[in-house]
């Protein structure tokens, strides 16, 4: 089974029992993406990127499972707009912890947090949760490494809602509302909006709460995006694994 919530018990714990043996936690949030995608947009990529990576990683002989959604994170930048249901950044630092130390504890050799929200507070709570764990044990993959293999609209900073993450929910199999093929192209960049102060998407001109262009959304490109996102997933659980001396894939 590769979903941790519908396990009994005894299968939980045999499963633990393997080595190696590595959870899958998506986190997301919810928070407006637009008037054509869900709120729960980040954590339906968290999981879809988790839920496509265990097949590679069971072909490498790893016991892997994709644990409950964390749904909620910090949610600053969307305020103001309704559906924007966030958490303290302490909270979730805290929750997580706790999380990530209990499947360790259960007897899982490594977990990895898949997180696709990355507003800055939210990415750095996520990684505050990890630091305080042995590295070896935990991964928080979405880093510098990675992102460089992503879209172009991903690497300018213009993907809330827009192609990249459009497309990513349509591969998902989730609902995008039709609205996508009519809205204009917001060239916004998050990224630069943030390094010059601005700490809200109505600051930055996102009057939609959208940036990027959605109407060039398709589900092949989605396709294409979690190729690179599981294997970003897969090999940081390998090497986390082959740090902890649990084995070289």
């Amino acid at each position: 089974m590769s979903e941790l919530g519908s396990l009994t018990s005894p299968e939980l714990g045999a499963l633990a029992a393997r080595s190696p043996s590595c959870v899958l936690l998506p986190v997301g949030s919810v928070e407006p993406h637009g008037p054509h995608l869900p709120l729960t947009t980040d954590t339906i990529i968290s999981h879809t990127a988790a839920t496509r990576a265990l097949g590679p990683l069971q072909a490498r002989g790893i016991g892997a499972v994709v644990a409950p959604p964390v749904h909620y994170g910090v949610t600053d930048f969307a305020a103001g707009f309704p559906g924007a249901v966030g958490v303290p950044a302490a909270a979730l630092t805290a929750f997580l912890k706790a999380v990530i130390e209990a499947y360790l504890a259960s007897g899982f050799d490594h977990v990895c947090v898949v997180n696709n929200h990355l507003e800055p507070a939210h990415d750095a709570a996520v990684r505050d949760a990890v630091k305080e764990i042995d590295r070896a044990s935990v991964a928080c993959p979405l880093t510098r490494r990675w992102g460089r293999l992503l879209s172009g609209e991903f690497k300018k900073g213009q993907c809330h809602a827009g192609t990249y993450e459009t497309s990513l929910v349509m591969a998902s199999g989730a609902e995008v509302r039709a609205e996508y093929k009519d809205l204009a192209e917001v060239p916004v960049s998050l990224s630069d909006g943030i390094r010059a102060g601005q700490h809200t998407f109505r600051e930055m001109g996102m009057n939609d709460a959208y940036a990027g262009a959605p109407a060039s959304a398709s589900a092949a490109h989605g396709d294409e995006q979690y190729a690179h996102l599981v294997e970003m997933v897969v090999t940081e659980v390998v090497e986390g694994l082959a740090r902890s001396g649990h084995g070289n894939f």
